[in-house]
């Protein structure tokens, strides 16, 4: 039986460059979560072109989604290249567009090969699972605030979402989804494009006294851009997020990311602005 994620990643074909949702995920404030948008987008936009992989994706976030009905999303082909192919994808709802993105994909080709080094002394998923169980610790925090996420997120610092903590502007956390989703490899890019949404600007709030969860704050995502650098990894396996907001201000936070599989090998770069205005 396909997962939730596998679902909300599950498009309906309505023409050769049109889409709608079958499935859809709110956020903890009751609309619809952005990285959802993301997932499905980007795999609209896969579906107009041959077998390549993404590398990158721009997009922004124009207005508030609604659960209640689907998402079309209409793919514009604006290039097919012999090594690069660019798609255009629009999100609408009630005949307006909510979302907008531009993506690219590249045919796997060799070269010089560099990386960021791997957090030093971050516990393993499983030895934080373990002892906060010992500990009598909670240890989904994050999921119960938003209960409705296919992701398990577990941050190394417990007290990442409490308010009552000032922290420097820096987050680890660990994320898979909860189900197993399928060996081929676009699910795993839209699925990690899904959870790219969840904690930075989580991270930006760390130095404040207040959290996303905050009911006197606005959250929202205004823009989002992602690299994808490798193709070995799976969502479904245990991914760590480094994340840090240099700046925040004018009632908007910015964060950026990065994200290393098991085997401490950089697989994708994130950035992201949102609203985080007092009401």
């Amino acid at each position: 039986m396909p997962s939730l994620l596998e679902n909300i990643l599950h498009l309906e074909q309505l023409d050769s460059n049109l889409f709608r949702s079958r499935c859809h995920c709110e956020n903890f404030r009751q609309t619809l979560f952005g990285g959802q948008v993301l997932g499905q987008a980007l795999m609209a936009a896969f579906e107009t072109q041959g077998a390549d992989l993404p590398n990158s994706l721009h997009a922004y976030f124009l207005r508030p989604g609604s659960s209640e009905i689907p998402v079309i999303y209409d793919v514009e082909k604006v290039r097919d290249g012999r090594s690069f192919t660019s798609r255009r994808a629009v999100a609408r709802q009630f005949g307006r567009p909510i979302f907008n993105m531009s993506a690219s994909f590249h045919a796997q080709e060799k070269g010089y090969e560099h990386q960021v080094a791997f957090p030093a002394d971050i516990p393993h998923p499983e030895e934080i699972i373990a002892q906060r169980t010992r500990e009598g610790s909670e240890i989904k925090a994050f999921e119960q605030e938003n209960s409705v996420t296919p992701f398990h997120f577990i941050p190394v610092d417990e007290s990442m979402f409490s308010p009552r903590v000032i922290d420097p502007p820096e987050g680890y956390f660990w994320i898979k989804s909860i189900d197993a989703l399928p060996d081929t490899p676009i699910f795993h890019y839209c699925a990690l494009a899904f959870a790219s949404d969840l904690g930075l600007l989580a991270t930006a709030l760390l130095p404040h006294n207040a959290t996303v969860f905050d009911p006197g704050l606005m959250v929202a995502s205004i823009d989002h851009a992602m690299w994808f650098h490798r193709p070995d990894f799976r969502a479904d396996e245990w991914l760590l997020c480094k994340t840090h907001s240099p700046w925040a201000g004018s009632a908007r936070g910015f964060a950026h990311g990065h994200i290393f599989n098991m085997q401490q090998k950089l697989v994708a770069s994130t950035v992201q602005e949102g609203l985080i205005r007092q009401l």
